[in-house]
């Protein structure tokens, strides 16, 4: 882990300890770091709190003002963090579940969400059960059990359908017109080598590792190829073939769950 992430996140814990005392009973660093992916200047860190039981409105006001970018200086883009109830962690609920939700950080906008029922429905739900089921698979706990049995995985069905809710909606995003390359297209693809690659695999990978895994199969190549290199400060591939590759892996998707 890269050490100033590392150092944030025992202070990020201390923090949320001290609004939270017993209630809180797990950490966890998900996403990129949980997947040992973490790439500074690009990635997030994603944290999933577990506490014993449902927070009031103060105390997550508290945890809020504690945490965000400005008490707390995140040392990544930004910080994607998300509290769960112990119930709901362990039970493998496609919902969305949450008890707060904190976006902050230098490149991120601030969002502090309170209950899932607030959360637009054109940002989309489907995020935090997907997370979910990354954290089961590899999570790292800083606080609290093994993430393995503090967060329950989805059923294939949910989990399957949760994808392609999450493909259509990246779909449904905007792209420049024309060939040209499109900014986020490379990550548009990489999601959906991940998405691919968790339902023929069962494994969850790193967007990156996932293309990387496809590419070892003589899938997409040059497209995948440069979606790599995107990452890494190369161009981006155009919207309309990134968008055809993620129809592909949408039918794809659609076509299993219908069997």
């Amino acid at each position: 882990m890269n050490d100033d992430v590392g150092g944030y996140l025992g202070e990020l814990v201390d923090r949320a300890r001290d609004v939270l005392g017993d209630e809180l009973v797990g950490a966890y660093a998900a996403g990129s770091v949980g997947l040992d992916a973490y790439q500074p200047g690009r990635s997030d860190v994603d944290v999933a709190l577990v506490v014993a039981r449902a927070l009031a409105g103060p105390t997550k006001r508290a945890l809020v003002d504690r945490l965000r970018h400005e008490a707390l200086p995140c040392p990544a883009r930004g910080l994607e963090l998300v509290v769960y109830r112990r119930e709901v962690a362990a039970s493998g609920t496609p919902d969305p579940g949450f008890e707060v939700e904190l976006n902050t950080g230098p490149a991120m906008p601030f969002r502090a969400t309170y209950a899932p029922a607030d959360r637009p429905a054109a940002d989309g739900r489907f995020w935090y059960a997907l997370d979910r089921s990354i954290l089961h698979q590899a999570g790292l706990a800083v606080l609290g059990p093994p993430a393995a049995e503090a967060f329950a995985d989805l059923a294939p069905g949910d989990l399957r359908r949760l994808l392609a809710e999450a493909l259509a909606w990246w779909l449904a995003l905007p792209t420049p017109p024309g060939d040209a390359p499109a900014p986020g297209a490379e990550d548009a693809v990489l999601g959906a080598c991940r998405a691919l690659v968790k339902v023929r695999d069962g494994h969850w990978l790193s967007k990156a590792d996932a293309g990387r895994r496809l590419l070892g199969r003589g899938d997409h190549v040059d497209l995948i190829g440069r979606s790599i290199a995107a990452r890494r400060g190369g161009p981006p591939p155009g919207g309309p073939e990134a968008r055809a590759f993620q129809r592909r892996v949408l039918a794809e998707l659609l076509a299993d769950g219908a069997h």
